[in-house]
């Protein structure tokens, strides 16, 4: 052990309350960070992998992200032309030739994709009237972009085929209709198109604005409730790789002008709160860690102030200023490892308590335990933060102890 090393140890034992009022102060903030970074990254996790998993990557739709230009408006574009009284052309809605598209897309690395006929309708049981999105699906391909049939908890995809109108809906929908698999649902289409549909399936994805307004209908029902046969007007896709679905949506929209909205827009407005709430919690969490060090800075300063005489003989020992600034940050040094390492084991617990936690809400997602993220990277960051600013809290106090002159100090003890 070196000598500097020898004399900060030693005046870091000599204030044991003070030093350990200071490590203290340092383990609940490094704790509190890692609990906390914990809570944080895990709720984000849980709320992204369930926005990915129970809905598809990319949805191409029947619609474009700019207005086409009506006739007259394309033949002269920026001239100097005012038309009354035209009648905007009424486009046919459907995606054309989905069948080649979703052929063309499948060649891709890593995309699959499905089509769907989705459009609101108002399903009745029991005298009540329940607003909801009705899907048309293809058993074949829906496996390959969503989880829906991972996510069934009352019977399977596969009865919506056996059944002769099967239909199934979000359990929170079912709850809010008071059926039960087995009633048989009145589905009213914009159409004017009423059907009878056999209620053969619930399904729960914890998101809850699905759970309570998402139902599920074979394609061909669909179309026969819309009155398009043929017609689609949803193609979604499931890559890979999720993260790549912004750029890729950005390709396909460019190849077949159709929007193409990823996972990411779709939820842009939830991924920004996100963002915020981070940036909060981490400012919160972070002023703790530098109130904290304000004790090392405290004890530090009250050493320095005490050891002055022993300042002086060091000095005309051989001391030089580098050596003594060295003696004062390694006490700070010292406080921080201690309050690191007992902090780790602070912030441990924490993450297990908090994981332990059994909770629910009802909200955007619906949550039973607290999702937690135990991740190393917590662990480092708090442990390298907590060490920089207990040796920066001792750094001022040391710079002003190298600073004092021996004579000066012998002087005014004499």
């Amino acid at each position: 052990m070196s000598i500097a090393l020898q004399v900060a140890v030693t005046h870091v034992m000599a204030r044991r309350r003070q030093s350990v009022v200071s490590v203290l102060g340092v383990t609940l903030g490094v704790g509190f960070f890692i609990g906390a970074s914990a809570l944080m990254q895990g709720s984000q996790n849980d709320m992204v992998a369930r926005l990915v998993d129970s809905a598809p990557h990319i949805t191409i739709s029947d619609e474009y992200r700019t207005p086409l230009l009506q006739p007259v408006a394309a033949s002269f574009v920026g001239g100097a032309v005012e038309l009354r009284g035209a009648k905007p052309r009424d486009a046919v809605r459907g995606i054309k030739d989905s069948p080649g598209m979703i052929a063309t897309l499948e060649t891709w690395p890593g995309v699959a994709a499905a089509p769907a006929l989705s459009w609101q309708a108002i399903i009745r049981f029991g005298g009540r009237d329940v607003a909801a999105t009705v899907s048309g699906i293809d058993l074949e391909r829906e496996p390959r972009v969503s989880n829906l049939a991972a996510d069934m908890v009352r019977g399977r995809l596969e009865d919506m085929r056996t059944a002769a109108n099967g239909i199934i809906v979000g359990e929170s929908l079912a709850n809010d209709l008071d059926a039960a698999v087995g009633d048989t649902l009145t589905v009213t289409a914009p159409s004017g198109v009423v059907l009878k549909m056999k209620l053969v399936g619930l399904f729960r994805t914890g998101i809850t604005t699905m759970d309570n307004f998402e139902t599920y209908v074979l394609l061909k029902k669909a179309q026969i409730l819309q009155e398009r046969p043929n017609v689609v007007n949803r193609v979604r896709l499931r890559l890979a790789d999720h993260a790549l679905a912004r750029e890729l949506a950005q390709r396909i929209e460019a190849r077949y002008r159709y929007r193409s909205e990823s996972w990411q827009e779709a939820n842009e407005d939830l991924l920004g709160l996100l963002v915020i709430r981070n940036i909060i919690l981490y400012t919160i969490v972070t002023a703790i860690l530098i109130v904290a060090n304000f004790g090392i800075y405290n004890v530090v300063s009250t050493v320095v102030h005490e050891k002055t005489r022993d300042i002086a003989i060091l000095k005309s020992m051989g001391f030089t200023q580098a050596d003594i600034r060295r003696i004062f940050l390694l006490q700070g040094a010292l406080v921080g490892s201690f309050g690191a390492v007992s902090g780790w084991l602070l912030g441990f617990a924490l993450v297990q308590l908090l994981g332990s936690v059994e909770i629910r809400l009802r909200g955007l997602v619906d949550v039973q335990h607290l999702p937690v993220d135990n991740s190393l990277v917590h662990y480092a960051i708090a442990g390298a933060f907590a060490l920089a600013a207990a040796t920066l809290a001792a750094y001022l106090p040391a710079r002003r102890a190298a600073r004092l002159r021996p004579v000066d100090i012998l002087r005014g003890a004499a």
